[in-house]
């Protein structure tokens, strides 16, 4: 990463400059981001606003175009980024990716396995939190997805990232050949079946480190947990999902908005134990009974895909445009490619 882009990646304060990411909200609500460059005019129906007239102003300021339309004008967030950005795959929502690393206790210089990187957002929140002196290494099986992270965080951090690292390939056969008995902190799992990379997982993760499951669905949510405590190797896993909603508050018209963000995915946390140690076997009140072998048989026998999950099939034509996007963006892409 070159000076320049180090300044742009991590100085976001001070007024406004060339190079700068901004956001314009006019009097609806309407978002636009922009990158203010010398000379050059943002276009509207309504006006026009000049590139100049806003380098040099401090963030915050509430500027009016040439029709008299005021625009607020402030440099985007993680979360405005992330859910602006090109995507390939589905993205992990912030409120997602805000548990995962706070809760997976994700840490300055720590060394962290993400597996699958989609379109990149949960990296971004990753990279932030282990800063320069740690790594992110994400594997990915699609070539595709991967070129679209690549975008995205080039694009969010001004330029490559020091701890980013990116192997294609299966985590299963890959991890092994890519770090040593319990070199890993914490390891990410964003993926259709993350119980079949349980024995790769727990080879690389250290004692005590910490690993987090995204799936989307309750079967895989059980499947999951039962892996985990299957294997002897975890403490007891948790499993929660989180739910997001707005208020609207104007006067004495307090009540909740009629939208929310319902829910995205299921998280599933569990720690690494000792080698050699027995998990702690948690005391449960007689409640049930244990499933049947031929209940337990029925409900592995499906295969997990995308399809059986009722994810969308994302078309090359799609994936190859937000590709491009998030390539020229990024700047990693020549003209003559656009």
């Amino acid at each position: 990463m070159t000076s320049e882009q180090a300044t742009g990646a991590q100085d976001r304060r001070g007024n406004l400059r060339a190079g700068d990411k901004v956001q314009l909200t006019d009097p609806k609500g309407r978002l636009h981001t922009i990158m203010l460059q010398p000379g050059h005019v943002f276009h509207t129906h309504k006006g026009q606003l000049f590139h100049d007239d806003l380098i040099g102003q401090p963030e915050g300021t509430v500027i009016a175009n040439t029709a008299g339309v005021d625009y607020q004008v402030v440099r985007p967030v993680y979360e405005d980024f992330v859910l602006s950005m090109p995507r390939g795959a589905a993205v992990i929502y912030p409120k997602d990716a805000a548990l995962i690393v706070t809760l997976g206790d994700i840490f300055p210089g720590a060394t962290v396995v993400e597996a699958g990187v989609g379109s990149g957002a949960l990296t971004l929140a990753l990279l932030r939190a282990v800063g320069d002196s740690g790594v992110v290494h994400s594997f990915e099986r699609r070539e595709e997805f991967a070129q679209i992270a690549q975008g995205n965080i080039e694009d969010f951090f001004a330029g490559s990232h020091p701890a980013w690292k990116l192997s294609i390939g299966d985590l299963a056969h890959e991890l092994p050949n890519a770090y040593q008995a319990g070199e890993v902190d914490r390891i990410v799992l964003d993926m259709l079946a993350p119980w079949e990379c349980i024995d790769a997982v727990s080879h690389a993760l250290r004692p005590g480190g910490v690993v987090v499951c995204y799936v989307a669905t309750v079967p895989q949510v059980s499947r999951t947990v039962e892996a985990l405590k299957e294997s002897g190797l975890y403490t007891e896993p948790r499993a929660l999902e989180s739910t997001v909603r707005d208020w609207h508050v104007e006067g004495l018209a307090v009540r909740p908005e009629h939208r929310m963000i319902g829910h995205t995915g299921f998280l599933v946390f569990a720690r690494r134990l000792a080698p050699g140690t027995t998990p702690l076997e948690k005391k449960k009140r007689p409640q049930g009974q244990q499933p049947s072998q031929e209940d337990i048989d029925a409900w592995q026998s499906g295969e997990v895909t995308d399809e059986a999950l009722g994810i969308p099939n994302t078309t090359g034509k799609k994936l190859r445009r937000a590709a491009r996007e998030a390539g020229k963006r990024a700047g990693i892409i020549g003209q003559e490619e656009s």
